[in-house]
């Protein structure tokens, strides 16, 4: 059975920084393609960042660059979403997503191209 599982969200103040957590269990985490996405209420799910099964190449939205770094410990079945700087507009639920099937790059930003997701964190940026 795939899970995935996610942690570390939070509320913060505008400028803080705080780091989610994404463990996989249930398929071989080093195989798989991880992306985070978010949801504000009454918006769409959209992208966040991505990282690639070896961790050789990462994606971000453009709202984020720069301030949002993704990474990955395939020895801990662990993808992290570093987030610094953060803004009141980044309040939302966050959500880690595993693609397993080989995807091509713009794969990686589709939603629909993942395959399982977890839970959700919420993340709450006060201004």
């Amino acid at each position: 059975q795939v899970q995935l599982v996610e942690s570390g969200g939070g509320l913060v103040q505008a400028g803080a920084s705080l780091r989610l957590s994404c463990t996989l269990s249930g398929r071989t985490f080093s195989s798989s393609g991880m992306g985070w996405f978010r949801q504000a209420p009454g918006l769409e799910r959209e992208f966040v960042a991505a990282i690639s099964g070896a961790g050789f190449a990462t994606y971000y939205a453009d709202s984020v660059k720069g301030r949002f770094t993704i990474s990955r410990d395939n020895a801990k079945n662990t993808v992290y979403l570093q987030m610094n700087s953060l803004k009141a507009e980044d309040t939302a639920v966050y959500y880690c997503a595993a693609i397993f099937r080989p995807p091509l790059e713009r794969d990686y930003r589709n939603r629909e191209k993942y395959d399982y997701w977890g839970q959700g964190t919420q993340v709450t940026v006060s201004s």
